[in-house]
């Protein structure tokens, strides 16, 4: 069994060899069993990671905006199996770019309307990139957009605009992450009828008593902002810029389902705690334990785990927002059924329902070296935990 003296030697040799700093919080029954701030938010500033170090959390978002939209399923505002025209009349009539052999690109009708359950499962077609016709042409309205507006369009302007895009296949065919959860996201809004932002204030960050986590800077969460670094192949380490940061400021208005969530070690820990306990904080349920299990079921096919399963994902399927653990034989002591994301710059979570653990890792760094530390850090925490029964 392993120990907190583990987790203090992976921690410390972790910092020698890059990241700057990070931190970790490990906890069981709402119970903290670990957690642990080491290195600097900033080398140059010799400032050093504390509970209220602010990370970028990227795609750490997804868990969070995908957990609030399903709170509103359960409100009854919407069903998985809705076409997404409904809520965004532009989309109804989406159109698939297929590729020849030839490589001539044929535009044609999708066989079928995008669901909301696409948009979740990231199965509906628009992807991060590519050289393909459906990402050239996203590049393109993109580029308009901005254009035509600046940088500081809102979300609902960019799911008007990619409207116009060719899906690169038939809805569900394919798992391809990308622009899915933007979908979602504008989905929160136009059911709830209020910004993505308020949303989550008023049903996540003020009942979790999550103070330091917001789309846009507020309180000290500017100063606390972690100096993002990338790693070079001879160990160097270079302050760099993050991805988006334009968007913290408080002028800006788009509210990402992808990225563009900023939080602490202590917060976002707070958040996958209240999963893994079925739901509920200090004895008020935040969302329902069904709801929960639903979305950490695998939702994709046989095809679309070929297209979504790799070295780092070896044993997980995907469910409504997140990796699900589907066969633990492969690669982990957790769970079937654990569930989590990974963000670009070194964000990490692990949720396990049926030992009620979470664990959260951070830090902001290019490469990530998720499969590295995050592995490691996931094998020695869970090693450390004692077994429901």
């Amino acid at each position: 069994m392993s120990t907190a003296k583990d987790m203090d030697a992976f921690i410390e040799e972790n910092i020698k060899r890059g990241p700057a700093g990070c931190g970790v919080r490990l906890t069981q029954n709402g119970e903290v069993l670990y957690e642990r701030y080491a290195g600097y938010a900033d080398l140059e500033k010799k400032k050093p990671i504390t509970e209220k170090s602010v990370f970028r959390q990227y795609s750490l978002t997804k868990v969070i905006v995908c957990t609030t939209l399903m709170m509103l399923y359960e409100r009854g505002k919407f069903l998985l199996q809705d076409p997404i025209y409904e809520y965004f009349p532009e989309w109804k009539n989406t159109m698939v770019a297929e590729t020849n052999e030839d490589g001539s690109v044929k535009i044609r009708p999708a066989k079928r309307p995008i669901q909301v359950r696409d948009c979740l499962s990231m199965s509906m077609g628009i992807g991060y990139g590519g050289t393909d016709y459906t990402h050239r042409r996203m590049f393109e309205v993109r580029k308009e957009l901005e254009n035509s507006m600046g940088w500081n369009y809102s979300l609902r302007d960019d799911i008007r605009a990619m409207a116009q895009v060719p899906v690169c296949f038939d809805p569900g065919e394919h798992w391809l992450y990308g622009f899915g959860h933007e979908l979602v996201a504008g989905l929160i809004a136009e059911v709830s009828g209020m910004p993505v932002s308020k949303f989550m204030e008023e049903n996540i960050f003020k009942p979790l008593g999550m103070k330091n986590t917001a789309y846009r800077f507020k309180g000290d969460m500017r100063k606390n902002l972690v100096t993002p670094y990338i790693r070079h192949e001879d160990g160097t380490m270079e302050p760099t810029s993050g991805m988006f940061d334009n968007r913290l400021e408080p002028e800006a208005i788009y509210e990402g389902g992808g990225a563009g969530i900023i939080s602490t070690v202590h917060d976002y820990s707070v958040f996958g705690t209240m999963l893994a306990n079925g739901g509920k904080f200090k004895g008020e349920n935040i969302i329902g334990a069904k709801t929960i299990d639903l979305m950490r079921q695998n939702a994709l096919s046989d095809v679309q785990l070929k297209d979504f399963q790799n070295s780092y994902l070896d044993g997980y399927g995907y469910g409504l927002g997140f990796r699900t653990l589907i066969d633990p034989a492969r690669v982990s002591s957790t769970s079937v059924g654990e569930f989590g994301w990974t963000g670009f710059m070194g964000t990490y979570i692990s949720i396990d329902p049926k030992e009620k653990v979470c664990l959260t890792y951070m830090h902001n760094m290019v490469p990530n070296d998720e499969e590295y530390i995050h592995h490691r850090v996931r094998n020695i925490a869970y090693g450390m935990i004692d077994k429901v029964e």
